[in-house]
């Protein structure tokens, strides 16, 4: 078994990759360790680039269409032979050199999980960090998962752990929760951040909605997931209340000759609350039923076209599907 998988994804990263593939060679030589690049869907030259790397240690998964990171990463952790999977991003804004020192951490202290901090962000303040620290504080509030940086990708993670996070729709930003979901133990490391050198960043701000909605999901896996009751039946009792209270008072003014027809506003607010919990019902539950739907039958939530090592431009069967 390998040391070390790294899993890379790069959507038109075409500039990034000959750098980001030397970087790692030089920081990571003495290491048995595998690259690969999931290539995720790149309309530019990322694909060319990556095959030109002279060295079979690396190799690129090449994915149908753009399914987006969590897709992206699941397919390289599946592909993933390492000992410890290493996930980092194929901007150049992670350093590879920060790794050996995130595995000695796992290793001496028996970490599932080491998480990186970009302590020094070299990012946009209105609308990268920001946003993020504000994100990070409700995610760790709402989850009890108290990781400092939940953005960053560079993270280092025994393979059982990698394996069983269950990625799917857009929860890598979720990945500390998930991995806590399995009993993974974490603890976290101070990384560097560079500024973004070539290429466009993939962030906008339309991500925070998505972070809203997956933080839902999020807390009802953290909270409730073997106790849906605790959280749907509480909600139940107290909507009887309050329907059973709003009845019994429009029943008394009734009683005393009043026209209970001139309290629309009561009805509206019953309906409004019905409505609200029904939508986040039904968000949570196709959630549910997606996640049910590829691990009972075994299947993936993505299309891998072929890997291939890019040195030899053999093709590699494994974990393809």
């Amino acid at each position: 078994m390998k040391k070390l998988s790294l899993v890379i994804c790069v959507y038109n990263e075409e500039d990034n990759i000959i750098p980001l593939s030397e970087q790692i060679v030089r920081n990571l030589d003495n290491y048995d360790f595998e690259a690969i690049f999931v290539d995720d869907g790149s309309t530019d030259e990322t694909r060319k680039r990556i095959l030109s790397i002279p060295d079979e240690r690396f190799v690129m998964v090449q994915l149908r269409k753009n399914y987006g990171q969590s897709s992206a990463l699941a397919a390289g952790i599946g592909q993933a032979e390492g000992e410890y999977i290493v996930t980092l991003d194929g901007d150049l804004q992670n350093d590879p050199s920060d790794i050996p020192a995130m595995l000695k951490l796992a290793e001496d202290e028996d970490w599932d999980l080491v998480a990186g901090i970009r302590e020094k962000r070299q990012d946009g303040m209105m609308l990268r960090l920001i946003p993020s620290k504000i994100a990070n504080y409700f995610i760790r509030q709402s989850t009890g998962v108290q990781i400092k940086d939940y953005g960053c990708t560079l993270k280092v993670y025994k393979q059982e752990i990698a394996k069983d996070l269950g990625l799917y729709g857009e929860l890598h930003r979720f990945i500390p929760v998930l991995a806590s979901l399995e009993g993974a133990t974490i603890t976290q490391i101070p990384v560097k951040h560079h500024a973004r050198q070539f290429g466009k960043s993939k962030y906008n701000l339309n991500r925070t909605f998505k972070v809203i909605s997956d933080l839902i999901l999020m807390v009802f896996l953290k909270k409730y997931m073997q106790k849906p009751m605790h959280l749907f039946g509480g909600y139940g009792i107290a909507m009887l209340i309050v329907g059973s209270s709003i009845n019994i008072y429009l029943l008394i003014l009734k009683l005393m000759g009043q026209d209970i027809w001139g309290k629309p506003i009561l009805i509206l607010g019953m309906l409004l609350m019905v409505a609200g919990i029904q939508i986040i019902t039904i968000g949570i539950v196709s959630e549910i039923q997606v996640r049910t739907y590829y691990e009972s039958q075994n299947k993936t939530p993505f299309k891998v076209r072929k890997v291939v090592k890019t040195n030899s431009k053999s093709e590699v069967t494994k974990g393809v599907c």
